[in-house]
């Protein structure tokens, strides 16, 4: 790097909200709500408030798997929280997430109602609270746990760096891409070579694990992130194309992915999900 791109941190950091690219507008660093505004509640017992991002569809996709099963009590009110438009600050969202990030859940079924944030808690207490896609003997749930706790630590680095740098920072700059590059590659690696001996993430079962890890690796290999599929060279990742086929071709899979959906086509899109009719 020249020496005419180098830089010199200040003393002390002060915010520039111009600095941020794309979500400058929406990024802060200090916490709390921005703005009065109650959250709407629908008929069912839990209640959803996400955006279909990577960490919004586990949810929904882990709900939709619940609803495949015939457990009627997993039926959901979904509403959008379209974090472009900083609603994810409205007082309302802040009383469920005091760290404004989407998804969060409430399930009214509790006395008084339990709010649930942060997408690998949601799935692991709607995998208990229903048992199901959550194995029961201590081995086999340790290895899912291990597989969650993965997913959750390492696709920061693939959504908020990789993806911040290679599509949504206001200039490219080749360090930090070919720093985050690195990374996610390595990643991709590791599911590889585990993937090449287990069909799911724990071995011939499908769970939470896969469920959490699809929306981000699984749709990092079918391109629907960050158009990024040839500049990582996912082809060369078989054992993850294969594991992510396998799981986008899944109803409830399929359903998930549209809940909260407010870009694509028209068909593909869902601001709000409130029964299973919503998708006929």
């Amino acid at each position: 790097m020249s020496d005419s791109n180098s830089y010199t941190p200040p003393a002390v950091w002060k915010w520039d909200n111009q600095s941020g690219g794309k979500f400058s507008n929406i990024n802060r660093p200090i916490s709390g709500a921005t703005h009065d505004k109650d959250l709407a509640v629908g008929e069912h017992a839990l209640q959803l408030y996400s955006l279909a991002t990577p960490n919004g569809v586990k949810v929904t996709v882990m709900l939709e798997e619940l609803l495949e099963l015939g457990i009627s009590a997993a039926e959901y009110d979904a509403y959008t929280i379209n974090i472009g438009e900083g609603e994810q600050f409205g007082s309302g969202f802040v009383d469920i997430n005091p760290n404004s990030k989407i998804p969060a859940l409430v399930d009214h079924s509790l006395n008084p109602p339990q709010r649930v944030f942060e997408s690998a808690a949601i799935i692991l207490y709607l995998a208990e609270k229903f048992d199901a896609f959550y194995p029961g003997d201590i081995a086999s749930r340790a290895a899912c746990q291990s597989w969650l706790m993965w997913q959750q630590g390492s696709a920061p680095f693939l959504g908020g760096g990789f993806g911040h740098f290679y599509a949504y920072a206001p200039e490219k700059f080749e360090y930090p891409i070919d720093r985050y590059s690195m990374e996610v590659k390595r990643q991709l690696d590791v599911l590889d070579k585990h993937l090449a001996q287990n069909t799911y993430l724990c071995g011939d079962s499908y769970t939470i694990a896969d469920i959490a890890t699809f929306p981000w690796y699984g749709a990092l290999v079918k391109g629907y992130l960050y158009e990024a599929a040839e500049f990582l060279d996912v082809a060369s990742y078989t054992h993850v194309i294969r594991w992510a086929n396998l799981i986008a071709e899944r109803p409830a899979v399929k359903r998930g992915r549209r809940v909260n959906r407010v870009w694509g086509a028209e068909d593909e899109q869902m601001v709000e999900r409130h029964s299973s009719a919503d998708f006929s």
